[in-house]
Parts: structure tokens; C-alpha cells; sequence
């Protein structure tokens, strides 16, 4: 394993010194990063020109630029020498200093997007490909194929449209009227009813009852103002805490062990009881207190299980923990929906709460809670539009998977001897399944972080794309390197990330 890694890194090493050379002198040779100053009237204009060519080295011969640029990137990797040197862009400002503003908020877009793809992607796959052939698959199918052919730009001005102009606008009035309730009631029911195999009368029970669920529910919004002052209470915490917990028993371990289910309701528990003996503790929290409740959630849910689990310690362990952190999850929402009142009236936010530019509110001010829905509110509609460019792809290769796996002997042979169908398709599908999507997810990065420069220009937010065009636009190399180093390093680790996890998914494959 060390020496595949060795080699790996070694290979990946040579290939980011051969493209950072060719990137350099293409970027070095687009254009006169003078250009603008030899037009300029000013009287001091040649004295601007020369320090601006003593500061780029303008006056050295490219190819030697790009090695005194290269022994300024190499000290980077020195551990805790504190001597990294990027150059300086054309207004002679540290890149050093430029990259972890830019930085920032590309790493909270690209990961959020890559994340919601991937679990959205893998459970849409997977339940067209057990739906195969039927409404469902057809209906999933032609949205797919229609996200594909949509550019990134195009999705991220019909979400600023429709979604944050519309909603901000639904927001002076929230109020939905019957006639809509009824019509998304019945579109709830429809696709929770294709969603569900079996026989008609089945299906039609979840249509009535999944469109009865939702129009009490959206009647409930309409009576409570919920859209203006929401949030889960405890009613809802306690409910969704229980289902998370039977359904993650469900997933893993299946309802035959009593211990699987006592271990994800206990937990469960905890989290209904923590809503109520928390609120004063979180209402003065910091990013600092979160982290510990997180691992002392964590940590709850790991000893349960192992306190509980009798012989299969470790499957119950791992119910535990998964039960135990989605219902903390579900606390955090809680708190900041309750928050959500105060941030909307904020005077700097203008009644308007949903951005379409910009990564925060310049004047706003306020506790974790406040500048968390603020981010939240600024990366909405970016994370969308990043998301529904990757999960197109996602879902039609988890599908295909799943539809060849499902069709291997190994998988008869299962069904055969009279394994459950969740056994079969969570232990012996899933993972067989997951193989493609990890070579997918890593060559997808590169395809998130050139979706992520389109999208940031469209919503204005000032992270690396908006480095990157601004700096190529100014013929200014060293920012356009720094960008290119950082996005290659990216995409190298998660490369062999994913070579590393085909181990881990197939037993037969060996890194040697």
C-alpha cells in the first residue's frame, strides 16, 4: 500500500511540474500585462512600467520566470517554515494573502455540491434501477437527460429567477392558497406511489395517503406562519428522530435483531431529550461548542451500541452513531429555523432573504446562528445549480450499475438460498454498484471546479473562478498558477482516493 502511494505521488508530481510549466508560459504569452499602463496619461507612467516589471520580473526570459516561481511554490512544502511564496499579482499584493479569501468559499461550494450529488445520486439511481422499466424510471430518466443538456450558466440565472426572486417575493404574503395545496398533494402522492413497488391497491394506499400527509402538512404552514417564523419543535424532532432510527435499522441490520432497534431508539431518545436540555446551552454556543456536542454525540452513539449490541457489537455500534448524529443534525436545523425570524427582519438583509449575489451580507452582524443563515442563504442557489450539473451523471451510472449487478449470478444465487431483499441489495448490490461511481466522483471534480467559475460569475461570489478569470483577464500569471496548483492538487488526491477505495469496495482488487 505505501509503495503505491509512493509511486503514485511520484507520478502525479511529474505530471503537475510538466502542466504548471505548460500553464505558465500559455498565460505568460496571452497577453501585455503593461498594456494598460503604456495607454495610461499619467506623468509618472515609466516609472509604473519598470516597478511593475521589477515586481513580475517581467525583463527574465519565460521559461526562467517560471522556475523562480516554481523554487518560491517548492518552499510550501515546508512544514511550519512559514516561507510560502506564490509571487505577487500585477497590483503588487501577496497571492499568499489572496488565495484562502478565494479559497473559502470555492471549498464550502464544491463540497457541498459534490456531497448532496452523491447521496442524491446513489438513492435516485438506486430506486430507478429497482423501478426499472415503470413511470417512475421514465419520468427520472427524461429529467436526467434534460439536466444534461442544460448549461451551468442556464440553471443558475432560472434559480435566481424562479427560486429566489419567487420565493423572496412568496415571503411579503406566505400564504398558499387551496387549489395549490390540492395540486402539489396530488404530485406528492404520484411520486410517492411510483417511488413504491407492489400491487395496485398497495400503490394506491401510499398515493392517498402520502397526498393526504402532504396537504396537512402544507395546511399546517398556512395556520402557524410557519414560513415566517419556522421550525421542528418538539412534536416533529421526536417523530423524525424515530424514523431516522428505524429507517437507519432498517438499512444496516434489518428489524430480525431486537438489539439494532433498541440501539437507533435509544438514541433517538437522547436526541428528544437533549432538544429540551440543550436550548439555553446552544442559544450561547460557538463553532468551538459545536464541534464538542458533535463528538460527544458521537461518542453516545458508538457506547450504546457497543453497550447494547450483545454479539453483533460492531453493526449496532455503527446504528448508533449514524441514529445519533442525523438527530443532532436535526437539533441544528432546529435552531437555526428558530433563528430565522430575526435574520429575515434584519434591516441589512432588506425583507429580501434569499441572495442571488455575493458569499455574505456586507453589514450584517449577529451570533453563529445569524451568519450561518446568511451563508446558508448566499450559497443556496450556487450549490443547486453545482449539484444539478453532477447528479445527473451520478444517478444514470448508479443505475446502470445496479441494473448489471442486479443481473449477476451472485445476486440469483442470494435470492435463492432466501436472503431478504434489503440484505440482498444493501450488502451485495450496493457495494458492487458503488465501483464506477468512485472513478466517476474523481474525474466529476474537475467537471464541479470548471461548472464552479461559471457559477461563482453568476452569482458574484468572490472565490477562486472569480480569481482565476479576473487574473487571466489581466495577463497576471502568478494568481493564475496559484489557482491551477490548487485545483490540480485537488483533483490528484481525489484520484487516488479513488483508486484507494477500490480496495475497499472489492476485495479482489490489491494495491500493490
Amino acid at each position: 500500500m505505501l509503495s503505491f502511494i509512493t509511486r503514485r505521488i511520484f507520478v502525479s508530481a511529474l505530471l503537475l511540474l510538466g502542466a504548471s510549466f505548460i500553464m505558465y508560459v500559455l498565460t505568460a504569452i496571452s497577453g501585455d500585462p503593461l498594456e494598460e499602463l503604456r495607454g495610461s496619461r499619467d506623468p509618472n507612467r515609466d516609472q509604473l512600467i519598470q516597478l511593475r516589471s521589477d515586481q513580475l520580473n517581467l525583463d527574465v526570459p519565460i521559461p526562467l520566470r517560471y522556475f523562480g516561481w516554481l523554487g518560491g511554490t517548492a518552499q510550501c512544502l515546508i512544514p511550519f517554515a512559514n516561507a510560502c511564496d506564490l509571487g505577487v499579482n500585477i497590483f503588487n499584493q501577496q497571492v499568499t494573502e489572496l488565495i484562502p479569501l478565494a479559497l473559502n468559499s470555492t471549498i464550502q461550494l464544491i463540497t457541498g455540491a459534490t456531497v448532496l450529488a452523491i447521496i442524491f445520486g446513489i438513492t435516485i439511481g438506486i430506486v430507478s434501477a429497482l423501478r426499472h422499466n415503470t413511470g417512475f424510471d421514465y419520468s427520472v430518466t427524461f429529467i436526467i437527460f434534460l439536466l444534461f443538456s442544460m448549461p451551468a450558466f442556464w440553471i443558475a440565472v432560472l434559480l435566481k429567477e424562479f427560486l429566489a426572486i419567487g420565493f423572496n417575493d412568496f415571503l411579503a404574503a406566505p400564504v398558499i392558497t387551496y387549489p395549490t395545496i390540492a395540486v402539489i398533494a396530488v404530485v406528492a402522492g404520484i411520486i410517492w406511489q411510483a417511488m413504491v413497488a407492489g400491487p395496485v391497491r398497495r400503490r394506491g394506499g401510499i398515493f392517498v395517503i402520502s397526498g393526504l400527509a402532504t396537504a396537512a402538512l402544507l395546511v399546517f404552514f398556512n395556520e402557524t406562519d410557519w414560513f415566517r417564523n419556522p421550525g421542528l419543535g418538539p412534536v416533529m424532532i421526536a417523530v423524525s428522530a424515530i424514523g431516522t432510527g428505524i429507517l437507519v435499522t432498517a438499512l444496516i441490520a434489518g428489524f430480525k435483531d431486537p438489539r439494532a432497534m433498541i440501539t437507533a431508539l435509544l438514541n433517538a431518545g437522547f436526541a428528544i431529550v437533549a432538544y429540551f436540555t440543550l436550548q439555553s446551552l446552544l442559544d450561547i454556543s460557538s463553532w468551538g461548542t459545536i464541534c464538542i456536542l458533535a463528538l460527544a454525540t458521537l461518542a453516545v452513539g458508538l457506547a450504546s451500541g457497543w453497550l447494547v449490541g450483545g454479539d453483533d457489537r460492531t453493526v449496532n455500534m455503527r446504528i448508533g452513531a449514524i441514529t445519533a448524529v442525523l438527530s443532532g443534525g436535526l437539533l441544528l436545523i432546529d435552531r437555526f429555523m428558530q433563528s430565522w425570524a430575526e435574520y429575515a427582519g434584519n434591516r441589512a438583509i432588506g425583507g429580501r432573504p434569499i441572495a442571488t449575489v455575493g458569499s455574505s451580507t456586507p453589514t450584517l452582524e449577529g451570533d453563529i446562528w445569524i451568519m450561518g443563515i446568511d451563508t446558508f442563504t448566499h450559497f443556496l442557489l450556487p450549490t443547486i445549480s453545482l449539484t444539478l450539473i453532477s447528479l445527473a451523471g451520478y444517478t444514470r451510472y448508479v443505475r446502470s450499475g445496479m441494473l448489471d449487478v442486479l443481473d449477476q449470478d451472485y445476486i440469483r444465487t442470494a435470492r435463492a438460498k432466501g436472503l431478504d431483499e434489503r440484505t440482498v441489495i444493501v450488502r451485495h448490490a450496493f457495494r458492487n454498484a458503488l465501483i464506477p461511481l468512485a472513478t466517476l466522483v474523481a474525474a466529476d471534480i474537475g467537471a464541479i471546479i470548471g461548472g464552479a467559475i461559471i457559477t461563482e460569475q453568476v452569482f458574484a461570489i468572490s472565490g477562486m473562478g472569480q480569481l482565476f478569470i479576473r487574473s487571466l483577464n489581466n495577463v497576471d500569471p502568478n494568481p493564475v498558477m496559484a489557482y491551477f496548483v490548487v485545483i490540480s492538487v485537488v483533483a490528484l488526491i481525489a484520484n487516488l482516493v479513488a483508486d484507494l477505495s477500490y480496495a475497499a469496495l472489492d476485495p479482489r482488487v490489491r494495491t500493490h
